[in-house]
């Protein structure tokens, strides 16, 4: 897994974690839907970096006669738990939160006391978001963000993004929310914002459970893997035709490759294993995420 991921979610989970305690505290002494919504969100984004850096941790585990192709999809469940989480907890408690204090508004006393731990957790957030976008950037390769995510198979190169961009939209709302309150002298509308974190939160965890879902299915690997493995193969003499090249990713840096080949009908067992041999190691060694190679021999006819 890559170190930098992992660095990623160190950062945020110090840093959720002191925030939570700073929200839940001005909540305490302001009474504020706002804020206790978003420290709820908090706690549960400091619970999801342990989740996913106990999924990165399971999925790391050797493979063994129960799981001949390792772990590596530990990761996916773990990230679709997370997604979970956010979605039951994070939005489930907001919205309720939030409609809540819409039906039975109070005012917020000590409004200054938020506006404090507001301003410091967007800067902490902030910093926090910094970092996993600029791990996210190095994989967008000259793409868009949403095609990276398309191509990304390590979600928790995205998933932190995700989180910490959902915790500066919740944030703003809940600012925002605060201060229209106070101007106005509408209580209700500190309920308000809380219902709109929850949906920012609820937003967010269904994008992310419709990724992950994906990639716990199992995907295929990068075209452009997939279209290279095709034309090492082609180029071999002894292969007539490449019937198949089917590719899936048991977990974000493990890769099971088949292959079917139509080889020269008058071609000795010898020379055909020989082959063989030299595409499989050609194979690991240009693209180090294959681990695990199958090459058939089967006729065209068969295959079509």
């Amino acid at each position: 897994m890559a170190q930098g991921s992992r660095l990623v979610i160190y950062a945020a989970l110090v840093g959720n974690g002191l925030i939570s305690i700073t929200k839940f505290a001005a909540a305490g002494i302001t009474g504020s839907a706002a804020m206790m919504s978003e420290g709820i969100h908090s706690v549960v984004d400091t619970g999801n970096q342990v989740l996913l850096l106990y999924g990165m941790k399971r999925a790391e585990r050797p493979a063994n006669e129960r799981f001949p192709f390792g772990h590596g999809k530990e990761v996916y469940f773990w990230c679709f738990v997370v997604a979970i989480m956010i979605f039951a907890l994070g939005a489930g408690v907001s919205l309720y939160e939030g409609v809540h204090r819409t039906l039975h508004p109070e005012p917020v006393t000590n409004p200054i006391v938020n506006y404090v731990v507001l301003t410091a957790a967007m800067i902490f957030e902030g910093a926090a978001w910094y970092f996993a976008w600029r791990e996210f950037k190095k994989s967008m390769r000259g793409r868009g963000i949403r095609e990276t995510i398309r191509a990304s198979k390590d979600p928790t190169t995205f998933v932190v993004l995700f989180e910490d961009s959902a915790a500066m939209l919740g944030l703003l709302v809940a600012l925002i929310g605060l201060i229209l309150s106070q101007a106005l002298e509408l209580p209700v509308l500190d309920g308000v914002a809380s219902i709109g974190i929850g949906l920012i939160l609820a937003v967010t965890a269904i994008m992310l459970a419709i990724r992950t879902k994906s990639l716990l299915i199992g995907e295929s690997a990068d075209p452009n893997i997939v279209a290279d493995v095709r034309r090492r193969a082609a180029s071999i003499n002894a292969v007539e035709a490449v019937n198949q090249v089917l590719t899936l990713h048991m977990g974000p840096h493990h890769v099971l490759l088949t292959v079917t080949l139509d080889f020269q009908n008058d071609l000795p067992a010898g020379d055909m294993e020989q082959a063989i041999d030299r595409l499989t190691r050609e194979i690991k060694e240009c693209h180090q995420d294959i681990t695990h190679v199958f090459i058939e021999a089967e006729s065209k006819r068969a295959e079509s």
